[in-house]
Parts: C-alpha cells; structure tokens; sequence
C-alpha cells in the first residue's frame, strides 16, 4: 500500500484513506488534497492496491497500523476507502464520501456469492463503467485512463465479507453522497448514518470529481473539524439551481 503526507507543516493530523482506482496524481483528488493542506492539515493520504487477496492483510492492517501512531487526527474516506475506515480506531471525526458499503444494487447477491467462490486471483472479472457518467463530469480523461478495468474474484470475495461484517459506524459520523450512485449500494447508508448526518450533493460517485464540488468544500472542511454538529442545522438536500461555474484551476 503506497504512503505520501502532504503538508508536513500542518498543525492537524488528517488521515485520507483514498478509493479503489484512486491516486494522488488525478488532477479531481489533487484538487481536494489541496482544499485540505490550504485548510492547514497535515494529510496521510493512502492509496489502496486495486487487487486483493485479504481484506484485512491488503487493505486493513496497513493503515490501522499507521494510526497507532497518531495521538490525534480526523478521518476522511473515499467509496472503498470508507470499507477501511469504519475499522479504524481513534479518530476525533469520520467524514466518508460516497462510502462504498455495499455493491450496487444491479448485482444480486447470488452473483456475488458464485463470483466469489472461484478460487483465483487474476483479475478477470470487468468492473463496468467508470466514466465521467459514473465517476463525475469533472472525472479527467488521465483518471478514467489509469481506473483499472478488471478484478479479481478473491478482490469481490473479500470486498463483500468485509461489507457483510461492518461495525457500527461512529455516531457524530458524515456521510455526502449522490443519490445518482451508479457504483455503491445507497441502502447500507440509510441503515447506519441518520439521514440528518447526510449530505446530498448533485453528481457522480466523486464529489471531487462533481460540479458542483466547491459548493461542499467548507461544509465538508467544518464537518471534519465539528462533525455532525456542523451539519445538523442545514438542509441536507443541495438547491437545485444550476452551480456557477468553477474558476480555471
């Protein structure tokens, strides 16, 4: 599992734990990289190997490791990268992104069982589209390039296990996703966030990748400095008028 901080001058502890297919070089999670060191955190960004033979082994263990040393910090996930951090002890708050606690709807269960009993590790099995459809129309032609488009069946097998297997999530946790998910399963969420602690923005499965993304910079920045404090008094439905556009970055 690759490793990077940025802003080692930051005066607070922030741990990133990016989704499947995400890297630090695509320009959208550069974008929010940046919105988080300008926000004065010192970010441990981890990026997640896209192909698995142990969830907890791969994906897990790495980064709950790496937090033991942290004596304080806040917890931002992505899709795949929420998986992980509901695992996680110590952070002060959770904010998750799109968190990708369950297939897609499209995929019935006996699909995910027979898949995931075929006893190999070669990544042969599509993932579908990841477009700028699904992902976000900001999504970069590099991004959609370098998004692997194949997994294994050991990669499903684990993923849906540790899906099976959540632990509660924390109370004080923030949630901001699109109800235009194409990638995760909505459902899971409603189970274990209250609705109030939820942010619906307007886009794909990557706010960072969204429009409309700047409109959620500071809610998503006071939500993980306050928690659910900072959103509890705001709609949780985003107006509906057209965003104005972003500034050439």
């Amino acid at each position: 599992m690759r490793h990077r901080v940025f802003n080692e001058d930051g005066e607070t502890e922030l741990v990133f734990v990016m989704g499947w297919g995400n890297r630090w070089t695509h320009e959208n999670v550069s974008w929010l990289i940046g919105k988080l060191t300008d926000a004065g955190y010192r970010v441990h960004a981890f990026e997640l190997p896209t192909n698995i033979e142990d969830f907890k082994a791969d994906w897990l263990e790495p980064v709950a490791e790496y937090v033991l040393d942290l004596e304080e910090y806040q917890l931002l996930a992505h899709s795949a990268g929420a998986l992980v951090a509901q695992a996680l002890d110590g952070a002060d708050n959770h904010v998750y992104l799109s968190p990708w606690w369950g297939y897609n709807i499209d995929l019935p269960e006996q699909a995910l069982d027979l898949v995931s009993s075929v006893p190999t590790t070669l990544p042969c099995i599509p993932v579908g589209e990841m477009g700028r459809d699904a992902l976000g129309e900001k999504a970069t032609d590099h991004q959609i390039s370098t998004t692997p488009r194949w997994v294994s069946p050991a990669f499903v097998r684990e993923i849906h296990h540790a899906q099976q297997n959540l632990l509660t999530i924390d109370h004080d946790a923030v949630v901001f996703c699109t109800l235009r998910d194409s990638v995760v399963d909505l459902e899971p969420i409603g189970e274990r966030v209250p609705a109030e602690h939820v942010v619906l923005y307007d886009g794909g499965h990557e706010l960072f990748s969204s429009p409309t993304r700047e409109r959620y910079v500071d809610l998503l920045l006071d939500s993980l400095q306050d928690g659910a404090e900072a959103i509890e008094d705001r709609s949780v439905v985003p107006p509906r008028t057209p965003a104005a556009p972003e500034s050439a970055e």
